[in-house]
């Protein structure tokens, strides 16, 4: 390779000229510009790279720019949309182009280089996902025709040479790739005359051809050869190449012409979490073990996906709080209580196989009893640990595993030390272990210390975990099934990750969500928000740790509340609802501001505005009680809080010391519901960090403080509010997410989908598709503020749909929940006249779920409750009991258990068939090893290439035969 340090880019006679041409619409006051590896190129220096000129060229804009190269050149581009000053507004996703000049490239000659823009959609294909699971025997052509780079072309005055390029990641083995076109060259239009292209690996496949200038504009398309003889043209309007008839020193033409164009790929999946999955090997609770039985129910369903809610360690409390997946105690270590107790030897002592068989039968309850079963598997394991710990811990296997993790194991480790020693993960109170440094952790764990059997413990059981979960997630990816995990947002407030690295974590904030579809009054996680300041300083290296972990097991994953990456929901610590916030980041109202629009009393409006009457009206005769309890009397009939109550946290605390000495006049639920109502009483929130900033409180028109305001004041602050929260922080949380969703979306091959739901920015979907992000459609939540339905048909491709998911009710309890909406959705969704029935038969369910199939969506993915209603005898639970999670409960406990074995529906026949058939009338890819005949057929003609604008979803595969030219059309032939 020339060093392009030697070059200074003016032409000389070894100087070759290259050309860039890519086609793209940009807004005005935007500009295309090409950066590379190359000084000449900028150097991957936006600012120094070269600007494209633009031409209009029928409807497209078409821009166009050289450089002067040496002969041998080589280097990396890509193309980025940029402002009148370089600032970069868009940059091409997927890998950097690869500008290798051709051997037989003489002086003084031209080469074109005509790209396509690459889209983050495009990249998909390359995602695990596609690359090791769906598509992983396209990906394996050991067999195939491999090309190389070298062109033999004898250089003549009217002759060009034209390379054709094409991505085909989904091409089955013995298929080969051809371009047919208007020339002879190209087989006038004849499939069997047709160039063949040669494989280059990586999915690409190229070929050139010499042909005369007079040849040019030529009109081609590609298509494939399967097995079997049949020819398959892709889709959408045939392209073209030409050249300028007065420039006779271009002399290559190389097309990267981007995807293979064929009907985008639709895929199905299964929801469960990891602890409602039961089976009969289990001991109280789904195991990493039984992803193997749920993978094989799966690809005999049809379905190409099994996600999972978080599976981390939660082990903060050491009580059933812990079941809340995603409070993380740390966000490497797998969670113990997915353990199978019966893998961890081949040599189990006979007393403890018996202690397994009894547990096994003590907790196969209803649902799942948190403490008892980690209790028992830890108990388990440790008796099993004592057994073979030399000889495990002095395996080649663990030793790799563990000097893999270290960096990770060894603080997880030493912190469970210390939360079973102090009896708490309150680091507060662990005394000179409360701060972490790497020399007290080397101590801790110090081979010569007293504990370190304890220590090696922890060790032990994530090495199995991480054993029993590989073996499952290998299984899957061999199954040809997608294992999809969850990103939670947040991590627990006393979770290694904070022991570690504090100050990556805002510990005087708590993260939560404002009033939504899930909770009127909002959410309080409990979670630090993170301080990203802190965390770009190494490039956000503690997340590109957590997503490369994740990988190891996983091919796709959710991102929990993808809003929090533009902008979270902050809390002070002291709050105990989520109702009282600002969003961070965000620009806050200035006191300057206010006084210019004639807002001056800030006390007034951010402090609890409690007036008398308010007092009798929320506690009636109680109100003397609670105003000599809890506040004080500044002024006539005006009240303030005491300072030990001036916080939701210090009135709980109080109302908790009230009920204890029996004083109460009233329930204690009652009292703190309407004390936490008069502390929300409130116009401003004044910014602790900066008393002359205010936030607006969220729906502040419904306070009685604010509607005791003069109509100036109130017009001001409305206007306000909605700036505040709909207008002026757009652009920030663009930026915001730009910054850091691209770092998590390049820490892995993975594929990545964003639960967007919630108070929707208006910046969020449209960086979600720059970005390449899969977004969430749950029918009953629709983003479209005017229906109260979503309607799946009208669904883009870029989505997952579900009738429900781990967040709400199922879809048999929904239905039951409200006989108004059920009524409305029977006349209105289903369009019939007649009464609803009272319960979700399974007519309805298989209604609903269909709807979800046959949706353009990429993947439409269905909570196994949800699956379960298509067949009457898995009905008999009340439906009410299948709720996973109540997100207006803090406390809620995460128990749920499937109530029927993965053995039994592996058995039940008639329910796969009945979803198989769903899968495959919607037109959605089944499991290469479960298609057959015309199913097949179709399988091998899906592609996940993006559902570019030529293309729809309702395409059938005769119609991509079709060509959109009525002038020109192809002979096709097997």
């Amino acid at each position: 390779m020339v060093n392009p340090g030697l070059f200074s880019g003016n032409k000389s006679v070894n100087s070759v000229k290259v050309s860039f041409r890519i086609p793209y619409f940009t807004q005005w006051g935007q500009s295309l510009l090409v950066c590379g590896s190359v000084p000449v190129l900028g150097a991957w220096n936006v600012k120094r790279g070269v600007l494209l000129s633009v031409v209009h060229q029928g409807s497209e804009l078409i821009w166009g720019g050289s450089i002067t190269v040496p002969k041998g050149f080589q280097c990396q581009y890509s193309y980025y949309v940029v402002d009148d000053k370089k600032n970069v507004l868009r940059w091409e996703m997927g890998k950097k182009r690869e500008l290798i000049l051709p051997e037989g490239v003489q002086s003084g000659q031209e080469i074109e280089f005509r790209d396509l823009w690459q889209a983050a959609s495009d990249s998909l294909p390359f995602r695990s996902a596609f690359k090791d699971v769906i598509f992983r025997q396209s990906w394996d052509l050991s067999e195939a025709t491999v090309g190389d780079n070298h062109i033999n072309f004898e250089s003549e005055r009217e002759a060009v040479l034209v390379q054709f390029k094409i991505s085909c990641p989904n091409v089955e083995k013995d298929s080969s790739i051809y371009v047919i076109g208007s020339n002879t060259k190209l087989g006038q239009w004849k499939a069997e005359k047709g160039l063949k292209l040669s494989y280059f690996g990586e999915s690409v496949w190229k070929a050139e051809c010499v042909m005369q200038r007079s040849d040019l504009p030529i009109r081609y398309r590609y298509g494939k050869y399967d097995r079997s003889g049949n020819f398959s043209v892709e889709s959408g309007s045939n392209r073209e190449v030409s050249t300028n008839s007065t420039r006779s020193d271009v002399k290559y033409i190389f097309l990267s012409d981007g995807m293979l164009r064929e009907t985008p790929w639709r895929g199905a999946g299964v929801a469960i979490p990891m602890f409602s999955v039961r089976s009969e090997s289990d001991l109280g609770v789904g195991e990493f073990l039984d992803l193997k039985l749920l993978v094989d129910w799966a690809v005999a369903s049809g379905f190409h996906l099994v996600q999972l809610l978080p599976i981390n360690d939660t082990s903060v409390h050491g009580m059933w709080w812990d079941s809340y997946p995603y409070s993380s105690l740390s966000v490497f270590a797998l969670h113990p209580l997915y353990l199978r107790v019966q893998a961890l030897s081949k040599n189990l002592p006979e007393e403890i196989k018996k202690e397994i068989e009894k547990a096994k039968q003590q907790l196969d309850q209803k649902d799942v009893d948190y403490e008892a079963t980690m209790a028992t598997k830890l108990s388990i394991a440790k008796k099993v640990f004592s057994q073979e710990k030399d000889l495990i811990l002095n395996s080649s296997s663990f030793q790799q595993f563990f000097c893999e993790n270290e960096g990770w194991l060894k603080p997880y480790a030493a912190f469970c030390f210390l939360r079973d020693f102090f009896e708490t993960s309150d680091r507060s109170q662990w005394g000179r272990f409360a701060h972490y440094s790497d020399d007290k952790l080397e101590k801790l764990v110090s081979k010569d210390s007293l504990h370190y059997e304890i220590i090696c413990f922890h060790y032990y059981v994530q090495y199995h975990l991480h054993l029993q979960l590989s073996e499952a997630a290998e299984y899957a990816r061999k199954k040809g099934v997608i294992l999809k995990g969850d990103l939670p947002i947040g991590v627990d407030k006393n979770s290694v990750d904070t022991w570690v690295y504090p100050n990556l974590f805002r510990m005087n904030t708590s993260t939560g969500a404002p009033p939504d579809y899930f909770d009127k009054n909002g959410q309080n996680w409990g979670f630090p928000t993170y301080n990203w300041e802190e965390m770009s300083k190494d490039n956000y290296g503690w997340w590109r740790a957590r997503l490369t972990q994740m990988a190891k097991y996983f091919t796709a994953y959710r991102i929990d509340h993808i809003l929090g990456f533009f902008r979270i929901w902050e809390l002070p610590d002291h709050a105990v609802t989520g109702l009282v916030g600002k969003f961070r980041p965000s620009i806050p109202l200035s006191q300057e501001e206010l006084e210019r629009e004639g807002i001056w009393d800030f006390n007034r409006l951010s402090r609890p505005y409690i007036k008398r009457e308010l007092l009798e009206e929320k506690f009636g005769a109680a109100w003397t009680f609670v105003a000599t309890t809890f506040l004080n009397e500044f002024d006539k009939n005006f009240y303030e809080f005491k300072e030990d109550s001036n916080t939701e946290k210090k009135i709980a605390s109080k109302l908790k010391t009230c009920a204890e000495s029996s004083v109460l006049l009233e329930s204690e639920e009652n009292l703190r519901r309407n004390l936490f109502d008069l502390s929300q009483n409130i116009v401003l929130i004044r910014d602790p960090e900066n008393p002359r900033k205010f936030y607006p409180r969220f729906n502040l028109e419904d306070t009685s403080s604010f509607q005791d305001l003069d109509d100036h004041s109130k017009n001001v602050l409305k206007r306000l509010y909605n700036d505040y929260y709909f207008c002026r922080q757009e652009n920030l949380w663009r930026q915001n997410a730009l910054k850091t969703l691209p770092v998590l979306l390049n820490s892995s091959d993975m594929l990545a989908c964003g639960e967007d739901l919630g108070l929707i920015p208006s910046s969020v979907h449209p960086v979600m598709q720059e970005l390449g992000l899969v977004g969430l459609r749950i029918q009953r939540m629709p983003s479209e503020a005017d229906l109260e339905f979503g309607i799946p048909s009208q669904y883009s491709y870029m989505t997952v749909c579900a009738p429900s998911c781990h967040d709400c009710s199922t879809l048999r309890a929904w239905w039951e929940e409200d006989e108004d909406r059920r009524l409305r959705f029977f006349k209105n969704v289903m369009e019939s006249d007649e009464l609803p029935p009272d319960q979700c038969v399974p007519e309805v369910a298989h209604f609903i779920i269909r709807q979800h199939f046959e949706a353009p969506s990429m993947w439409a993915i269905f909570p196994l409750q949800d699956l379960l209603a298509l067949k009457e005898e898995y009905t008999t639970r009340p439906a009410t009991e299948e709720t996973i999670n109540d997100p207006t409960n803090p406390k809620h406990y995460w128990r749920y258990r499937v109530h029927v074995s993965l053995e039994s529906l592996i058995k039940d026949i008639d329910l796969q068939t009945t979803i198989k058939d769903l899968v495959s009338w919607s037109g959605r890819s089944l499991p290469k090893e479960e298609a057959s005949g015309a199913d097949a057929s179709l399988v091998a003609a899906l592609s996940v290439a993006e559902a570019v604008s030529v293309l729809s979803v309702a395409e059938s595969v005769s119609e991509k035969q079709k060509f959109s030219s009525t002038t020109e059309k192809p002979v096709l032939v097997k």
